[in-house]
């Protein structure tokens, strides 16, 4: 971008399990964040205890009315919106009611992101707002519903992990939102203690250099301190470092503040937060005083701030380089490894599904995400092999599915498990239960992703590129399709065949005829 082009505005919304956030903002050509607006809501979306399994109506309409005026707003600013849930969405046997609500009635797509994209997140936007960048970080961001650890260094992650610990989940479950019992804090304490003790040991055996804190229930805690010790709580929190002994007679403070009337008073206590406060603490007690650090940096930045960085960092590698992004490409040959892929099938394949689908564009009007897409399907479409050669397709969608990856949201791990799944056999079927649980949009999107890679997938029929290259052509409804053998004096009858048998899709799902030629 040069100095005289204006910078997309990305309106960035944290779904979260407490609280919802929307931050309208840019990022100018130093890599700076220019924030246009910030605007929060309590919404309580997640409030049970255990494991969240429903979200309830009145949560679920408490949410669609504040993203119906988060779009108004971002709207208005003409800022592209990309929205993504945390713990309470992705744990909700009932969150594709919620997902769906909120499409019909403003027009966001909710992306679930799992724990580990969701740390991602926070340490990209962490590693904005303070010169991180060269030490080695450990990042805590205490949430409603979780808790995510981070460690990371010079941008690269080193750790990242999610636990079921928040400040609603522990204080509900252990009763500690109004007068408290000690029996209770002393039970939530060995509840902490249990779950962490082993991923603690981890994280001091890889070591970090810093202590960085983000997210409401250590901001809070910050302002509290800072008031406690008689110190004016600065504009700029961010940036800001804290004594550790001085945040644990605060965590104290809160703990032994009984009633909720009474931590309400407490100097600098967000009386939204006041009854959620104290299982956030008891986390943030626990972290104090099992890390070798003597201080707490406070970051204002964390998922939000990350969501822009990532967005237009993605939408950059892409129209840039034209292919995935660091991170995703990263994950997504990482498994392909992992499962012991033949990349140069795989790769012949990604080339020549996104030829075609570059060729397409102004019939199927896809953008550079579904392109992602179908690169990451067309690397991974055969990791079923491992299991069974057969049914080697159904086997490739289970794994796709349930794998952690890095950079992708659940949501588009699910539509590239998708498109994978129907690279052979049988077309998207209603009675395919993967299928069926698709929104309607991504449902017609992963058939054309699928069709184009069925596609390609019969062109390369043996696996021994006997078709090196393709031409295209699209005119008057018809796409032809030219295949250039490797051999000119062999002729790939298979590969003709092959492509042949797998089209329909493609033309089904398009609305256009494909024909294919050979290049002699």
């Amino acid at each position: 971008m040069s100095e005289t082009e204006k910078a997309p505005l990305i309106a960035a919304i944290d779904v979260g399990t407490n609280s919802f956030h929307l931050i309208i903002a840019s990022v100018d050509t130093r890599g700076r964040l220019q924030t246009i607006l910030r605007e929060k809501e309590v919404v309580r979306l997640g409030a049970s205890g255990g494991d969240i399994k429903y979200l309830s109506q009145e949560a679920i309409d408490r949410g669609v009315q504040t993203l119906k005026r988060f779009a108004d707003i971002a709207k208005s600013k003409g800022a592209e919106i990309r929205a993504v849930a945390t713990s309470a969405v992705r744990e909700a046997l009932n969150s594709s009611e919620f997902i769906e609500i909120v499409k019909k009635e403003t027009g966001i797509d909710i992306e679930v992101v799992s724990g580990i994209e969701e740390g991602r997140l926070i340490y990209l936007g962490t590693l904005h707002s303070m010169p991180i960048v060269n030490q080695k970080a450990l990042v805590i961001d205490i949430g409603g519903g979780s808790t995510e650890t981070i460690i990371g260094k010079e941008g690269n992650l080193l750790y990242i992990h999610s636990e079921k610990l928040g400040a609603i989940r522990l204080s509900i479950r252990f009763d500690l939102l109004n007068d408290i019992k000690e029996e209770n804090i002393q039970q939530c304490r060995r509840y902490i203690r249990g779950v962490w003790t082993p991923i603690f040991s981890k994280i001091n055996q890889i070591g970090y250099e810093t202590l960085v804190g983000t997210a409401g229930t250590i901001l809070n805690i910050a302002i509290m301190t800072l008031q406690t010790n008689g110190k004016p709580v600065p504009d700029v929190l961010n940036g800001y470092t804290l004594e550790k002994k001085d945040i644990q007679k605060t965590i104290n403070r809160i703990i032994y503040t009984k009633s909720l009337k009474e931590r309400k008073q407490i100097p600098g206590m967000d009386p939204n937060r006041a009854d959620i406060i104290v299982g956030g603490a008891l986390i943030l007690e626990y972290v104090l005083e099992n890390v070798y650090v003597d201080k707490l940096h406070i970051s204002t930045f964390g998922l939000r701030e990350g969501i822009v960085y990532d967005t237009l960092e993605k939408r950059k590698e892409i129209e840039i380089l034209k292919h995935l992004g660091r991170i995703r490409e990263s994950t997504i040959y990482s498994i392909a490894n992992q499962y012991g892929v033949n990349l140069k099938h795989s790769t012949h394949i990604r080339n020549i599904a996104l030829k075609i689908f570059d060729a397409t564009q102004q019939i199927h009007k896809l953008s550079w995400r579904e392109r992602e897409w179908l690169e990451a399907a067309a690397i991974l479409h055969d990791v079923g092999y491992l299991i069974s050669v057969e049914q080697h397709h159904k086997h490739s969608y289970y794994i796709i599915s349930h794998c952690i990856m890095p950079g992708f949201t659940n949501d588009e791990a699910e539509i590239i498990a998708n498109i994978a799944r129907y690279h052979r056999k049988s077309h998207p079927k209603k009675k395919h239960e993967n299928f069926q649980k698709l929104p309607d949009d991504k449902k017609e999107i992963v058939k054309k992703l699928a069709g184009i890679l069925r596609i390609a997938e019969g062109i390369d029929r043996r696996q021994i590129q006997a078709v090196k290259d393709i031409d295209t052509t699209l005119t008057n409804g018809t796409l032809i399709i030219k295949l250039i053998p490797s051999n000119g004096n062999e002729l790939p009858d298979v590969e003709l065949w092959g492509a042949e048998r797998r089209k329909l899709l493609f033309e089904e799902a398009m609305g256009i005829e494909v024909k294919f030629e050979l290049s002699m």
